[in-house]
């Protein structure tokens, strides 16, 4: 599950332009989190994760501020979240979360990269036996905490799977898509320090693909995450030795 597909950027991107989508990125689930459940973080806990993420993410505070702002002004963009589904080359699975002011534009950028890349735009639901929805949150290492017992602790509130990333130096937890609420309350309560906290598409079922058809998917990828409307990208493909 989490520990097999901890994925990561392998592209290499200006790094001041990938912090303003980032940025942009942050804003807009910020837009979203706010018309859902207002401006007040206190009652709001999809917010003060978003605002914990923007943290992490270097985001100036006098930006989350007028993000929210913005968000409760009646100016605001009506944002939609969209999902696409499809198949990029050597047969790959490919979901697409978006959020966006017009979703005909949306949808016609990207069936296009789609298309100029060798793949497909599917129906709706399609690609659910592919992708399980997970909680997923990570926090700072101590040094002290016993994953083990964290993990029993966790069960009783949704979580899955526990373990150390020893490269990133955290501690992630994956939950049920449903826990979510749950699990953040309870991490807040007791003191961790949250670094993340969001939801992700996890494959079941993985495409083993060799470097160079991986450098096909990475042509579509690199395409859809150039959109400003794109908001997350998940796939199956694993690169083989």
């Amino acid at each position: 599950m989490g520990r097999a597909f901890e994925f990561r950027k392998a592209r290499k991107m200006k790094r001041w332009g990938q912090m303003a989508k980032t940025f942009t990125r942050i804003g807009k689930d910020i837009a979203i989190a706010v018309k859902s459940a207002g401006p007040d973080p206190n009652s709001n806990s999809r917010l003060r994760a978003i605002i914990q993420n923007a943290k992490a993410a270097n985001m100036p505070k006098a930006n989350v501020e007028n993000a929210i702002k913005r968000a409760s002004s009646k100016d605001q963009e009506d944002y939609k979240e969209m999902v696409y589904e499809g198949y990029g080359q050597h047969g790959v699975a490919i979901l697409v979360e978006c959020t966006t002011d017009n979703t005909n534009r949306s949808i016609a950028n990207i069936r296009s990269y789609f298309t100029k890349c060798g793949g497909s735009i599917g129906t709706s639901g399609m690609l659910d036996f592919i992708f399980d929805r997970k909680s997923v949150f990570k926090i700072a290492n101590d040094g002290k905490t016993d994953i083990e017992e964290l993990e029993f602790e966790l069960i009783d509130f949704g979580a899955e799977e526990v373990f150390l990333d020893e490269e990133a130096n955290q501690i992630n937890i994956y939950g049920e898509f449903t826990a979510f609420g749950a699990l953040q309350k309870h991490l807040e309560e007791k003191g961790y320090e949250l670094l993340h906290a969001d939801f992700e598409r996890v494959p079941t079922d993985t495409k083993v693909l060799t470097e160079e058809q991986a450098a096909d998917i990475e042509k579509l990828i690199e395409k859809l995450e150039d959109d400003d409307d794109v908001q997350n990208i998940y796939h199956n493909m694993v690169v083989g030795e």
